[in-house]
């Protein structure tokens, strides 16, 4: 402590001194001329002195002051530094010299030093500060070492409340002084003896003070630093009832308290940093068996005592547990100075006498209910008289003059009655002084009467004598019925308690009884003592005890209210599941949909699961019935291929892109809802809102906001000056206020409602391949041909993080569904996971042999699914950085990877043409959907049934597969007209026809290639049939007009 004062004083006589000489330097150099140069330079190293020296205050000062300060080494550098300022500030400021000068008119100050002399100055300092900073280093290299050794050992879980000093037995008592005493110095005579038994038991009945003893010896061997650990078991709390976290907490214990021990067990969970999920045996063995073992050979003290106390070993719940853990504790016998001493407190329950059993003569034992009586009764005597004294002082505080307690009470003569009922049972002491000292249920004096009547009556235990007054007081001064009720409310609820192997919340404990309660907590109920519970159950005091209760009744009644609640709540498919079952068998492709007669270019899900809609070149979207495969609509009307196609949220419309324009389709109704006509460009892609209002398109460099309903273009985005590209992707925000947009090496941001331009986010230096909303509308991911990737805050638009790593173009980037990672995937063949707030590269996963295109995250954010030119998909686990599966089966490169919602499932698109969904766990292909084209998997449906792609939306089907209509052949195809209301080809509906158009009128039609034909629709005419060119659409326009067969 002297040394880091030292440290301190010195550093601020250091800064003081620094300022003094830095001053009197610009004072010789604005008197000075003629060694300006010299002057200056000295000048600046004092100034980079002093910088130093105010720095190392501020870490003095600081939280890690008290460890910096206890370095010898600092503390001699600091004081070389100031013996040297104070010499030169002597040297700098000499009274007669500027008295002298003076006198002859000169100047005031001359200057002291040669230029040598400066030089040696200005080194000896720099020497000081090179010196001040390499003791900082080794200081800080300590400090770094502790944290490492604190963060190391904090992975080991703990049980809180288990300890003696932990919150939870705060308000338990000690033993008091004059207590106890011949058996507290028999324990310590143990503990201090080389040759004694590993493990001392002491074991007693409920109420015979175990754990005040266990808590006494806690708190002796604390003060005199040789407890090691302590671990306190309670029947039903989550971490004291078990050995879950025993091992790991006695550790943890053991480090923080016996300094030798400490690096062995860090070194241990540097070794094995899972240890705390291996078997009890091997937590035991290498975090606290083998350490105290290696740490007995630099215990350079000729003894070094180690106490672990476990107290209530008969409520940890398993008898195998306790049988183990009396084994283990048996094997700390160590040749050397080491000795481990284990005091085990129980009552004499047959688990824990044939765990004793099985370790032979390695403990010596001690029954607290057979120490002599007088011994007992001298300690009892001494418990009463100090919980009297301070229940009389209590009420007098607050009691008026007439009302006090007088000095003497309760007289001796009742403290002795009392002591003679209690023996041997501290718990009678401790029950009773707490009912005496209740303001609640009377004075003291008169809640004393009450029990003297019980003592005096000489009838029942001792368990009956501590435990029947505080039950009569709920009763007393009650009506018959009042009793009864009262009576059996108890039996209803404490009854409960005292029959139930764990113990349950208030909240819990009310629902099964269906009861109410005015109080809601998850605090557990429990018994405050054992002892409480024999005596209520104990059928010899069946004459004696009200509120005696029947646990064959209870269990009973338990049994039925159970039944209740699980009749009242258990239904089919509990959990809402959209797929309660899953079979045991199905065929690896769930459906194909079939129809198209060209390349499909787009597939999109509907959002409520049932529907998909695929465009293609045929220039039509067909609607599938994803539960089915049937195609249940043929809508046409695009000039140009069908480029995309989207579902509104609500499922109730789509939206299509095709050549240059968008046509919205009203579902429910059957027909074109709205046609969106732009200047005549290519539309390149379009996006709903995540409310359904809007629908957004890219043509070229120019972004239109449509008004979903009316068709209505409410903004058009003009970036012909601003985009050095075509807009490649659009995204909406989450929150559908918001439109990102990338093209060239820029991302931009729109308003979605007025269209304006509000942000321009540039920095990337390459072309930008995918940009991506945060789920929390909050950050925008962007990848590049920079090969970085680029975090940006959507408020300010400032770039939060450039992220580098990756060694060529980045392709792809996700947003991990929590929004606190991203994963961006490389044609480097690798893909990295980076933390959004810090910036750091936390994974990289590393074994594709070629270009990854494309990553995903799980729902879950625990896996990464990443797809690569090499024609396989890696499934890895997104903490440990390992791959699971490597899944095997398209035949060329893989594009796009997507999780199903609940990340059972992976979808996969390839240019192999195929679609196939996956088993995240097993690896295996559950499904392949075969497509004329190359398509990209979206994202999966809510309810995991179906897949959106930039075909369209394919339904997935496990225990059938269903084909839509087949496609026309080369050959002749069959079109007919069999109730005037639809066209048909080979029975399937074509062309619905609408009113003008229906008997005895004809239908004009032509195909892509601008051949005209004509099909007679008559009244009786049930079958026509017409030859079309493979591979065309059939309905341009709807005229109505005269009967021609030209040009067929």
């Amino acid at each position: 402590m002297a040394e880091a004062l030292g440290v301190v004083s010195s550093v601020i006589a250091v800064v003081d001194l620094s300022t003094k000489v830095f001053s009197l330097c610009l004072q010789y150099s604005r008197e000075v001329k003629n060694a300006k140069d010299d002057i200056e330079r000295l000048g600046k190293e004092v100034g980079a002195f002093q910088d130093t020296t105010k720095k190392l205050q501020a870490l003095v000062e600081g939280p890690r002051g008290q460890d910096l300060s206890a370095s010898q080494q600092l503390l001699s550098t600091i004081e070389d530094g100031r013996s040297r300022l104070e010499r030169l500030g002597q040297q700098l400021q000499t009274p007669t010299r500027r008295k002298v000068m003076s006198k002859f008119g000169a100047r005031a100050l001359k200057w002291p030093f040669k230029r040598k002399d400066v030089d040696d100055i200005i080194q000896n300092f720099a020497r000081c500060r090179e010196n001040i900073s390499l003791a900082l280093n080794i200081d800080q290299t300590v400090i770094l070492q502790k944290i490492d050794d604190r963060t190391t050992l904090h992975q080991l879980p703990l049980a809180h409340g288990a300890s003696f000093d932990s919150k939870a037995e705060e308000h338990n008592s000690t033993c008091l002084p004059g207590t106890r005493h011949d058996l507290l110095r028999d324990i310590d005579r143990w503990i201090d003896n080389h040759n004694s038994k590993i493990i001392f038991w002491l074991n007693g009945k409920a109420g015979t003070g175990k754990s005040t003893i266990s808590r006494t010896v806690a708190w002796s061997r604390s003060r005199q630093g040789d407890l090691g650990a302590s671990f306190f078991f309670k029947r039903g709390e989550v971490d004291q009832g078990n050995l879950a976290k025993f091992v790991p907490t006695v550790a943890r214990r053991l480090a923080w308290s016996t300094p030798v021990v400490a690096p062995f067990i860090k070194s241990a969970v540097d070794a094995d940093p899972a240890i705390a999920d291996k078997s009890v045996r091997e937590q035991f063995e290498k975090l606290v068996q083998e350490p105290l073992s290696k740490a007995t050979a630099t215990v350079t003290s000729s003894r070094l005592s180690v106490v672990i106390v476990v107290d209530a070993l008969d409520e940890c719940e398993k008898d195998a547990d306790i049988k183990l853990l009396l084994q283990l504790f048996s094997n700390l016998r160590f040749a050397g100075p080491l000795c481990v001493r284990v005091l085990v407190t129980s009552r004499p329950e047959l688990p824990v006498r044939l765990g004793f059993s099985s370790i032979g003569n390695a403990h010596q034992e001690l029954v607290l209910h057979e120490i002599p009586p007088p011994i007992i009764k001298h300690d009892i005597s001494i418990f009463l008289h100090h919980e009297f004294a301070n229940i009389r002082n209590s009420f007098n505080g607050d009691a008026v003059e007439e009302l006090k307690l007088p000095a003497d009470w309760p007289g001796e003569a009742n403290l002795e009655t009392l002591t003679e009922a209690a023996v041997p049972l501290f718990i009678f002491a401790a029950t009773l002084c707490r009912f005496i000292n209740d303001r609640y249920l009377g004075s003291p004096d008169e809640l004393l009467r009450n029990v003297l009547s019980v003592a005096g009556a000489g009838q029942g235990s001792r368990l009956d004598m501590a435990y029947s007054p505080v039950l009569k007081q709920q009763v007393a001064n009650r009506s018959g019925n009042e009793r009864l009720d009262i009576i059996e409310s108890f039996r209803l609820v404490v009854g409960t308690i005292v029959t139930l192997a764990n113990p349950l919340s208030m909240r819990a404990l009310a629902l099964l009884l269906d009861v109410h309660i005015n109080k809601v907590t998850t605090r557990l109920m429990r018994l405050l003592h054992l002892s409480f519970r024999d005596y209520l159950v104990c059928l010899e005091n069946k004459e004696l005890v009200e509120f005696l209760v029947d646990e064959g009744h209870t269990h009973e009644g338990l049994a039925k209210h159970c039944l209740r609640i699980m009749s009242g709540s258990l239904r089919r498919n509990i959990c809402g599941l959209s797929f309660p079952g899953v079979e045991h068998d199905w065929d690896a492709c769930l459906l194909t949909l079939v129809g198209h007669e060209d390349w499909v270019g787009s597939v999109a899900f509907s959002h409520d699961s049932k529907r998909i809609a695929s465009g293609s070149n045929e220039r039509a979207i067909r609607i599938w019935n994803a539960e089915t495969g049937e195609c249940e609509r043929w809508l046409g009307g695009h000039t140009s291929y069908v480029s995309s196609v989207v579902f509104s949220h609500n499922s109730k419309k789509l939206a299509s892109a095709g050549g240059e324009t968008i046509r919205i389709w009203n579902l429910e109704a059957g027909g074109r809802e709205q046609e969106l006509r732009g200047p005549g460009r290519f539309c390149s892609t379009v996006v709903f809102s995540h409310d359904s209002k809007k629908v957004a398109s890219a043509s070229e460099k120019t972004i239109r906001i449509w008004n979903a309903e009316t068709g209505d273009c409410e903004q058009e985005i003009n970036g012909e000056n601003i985009y050095d590209g075509f807009v490649k992707t659009l995204a909406f925000s989450h929150d559908s206020k918001k439109i990102a947009s990338s093209g060239g090496m820029k991302i931009r941001i729109w308003n979605a409602e007025t269209g304006d331009y509000e942000q321009e986010l540039q920095g990337h230096h390459g072309i930008t391949n995918s940009a991506v909303f945060s789920h929390d509308s909050k950050w925008i991911a962007s990848a590049s041909d920079d090969k970085t990737v680029r975090i940006w805050n959507l408020e300010t638009g400032e770039c939060e993080q450039e992220l580098k790593g990756h060694g060529t173009y980045v392709s792809s980037i996700v947003f991990s569904h929590d929004s606190k990672k991203v994963a961006s995937g490389s044609y480097d063949k690798t893909i990295r996971i980076w933390n959004v707030e810090t910036g750091k590269c936390e994974r990289v996963l590393e074994g594709h042999s070629h270009w990854v295109k494309t990553v995903a995250f799980s729902h879950d954010s625990k896996k990464v699914a990443s797809g690569s030119h090499d024609e396989t998909i890696r499934i890895w686990d997104a903490e440990a950085g390992r791959c699971k599966p490597v899944v095997e089966g398209h035949g060329n490169w893989v594009t796009s990877v997507v999780f199903s919602p609940d990340s059972r499932k992976l979808a996969t698109g390839s240019y192999d043409d195929t679609i196939r969904i996956w088993d995240t766990e097993t690896g295996e292909c559950e499904e392949i959907i075969q497509l004329d084209d190359h398509a990209d998997v979206q994202f999966f449906e809510a309810d995991g049934r179906g897949i959106i792609t930039d075909r369209g939306v394919f339904s997935l089907k496990g225990d059938s597969q269903s084909h839509a209509t087949p496609p026309p052949s080369s050959e002749e195809q069959h079109l007919g007209c069999t109730d005037g209301t639809w066209i048909t080809v080979e029975g399937q509906n074509l062309l619905w026809l609408p009113p003008e158009c229906r008997n005895g009128k004809s239908l004009g039609v032509e195909d892509f290639h601008g051949r005209s034909g004509a099909v007679d629709i008559h009244e009786r005419k049930e079958y026509i049939k017409l030859r079309l060119a493979l591979g065309r659409g059939f309905i341009m326009q709807l005229d109505i007009i005269k009967p021609t067969l030209s040009g067929v």
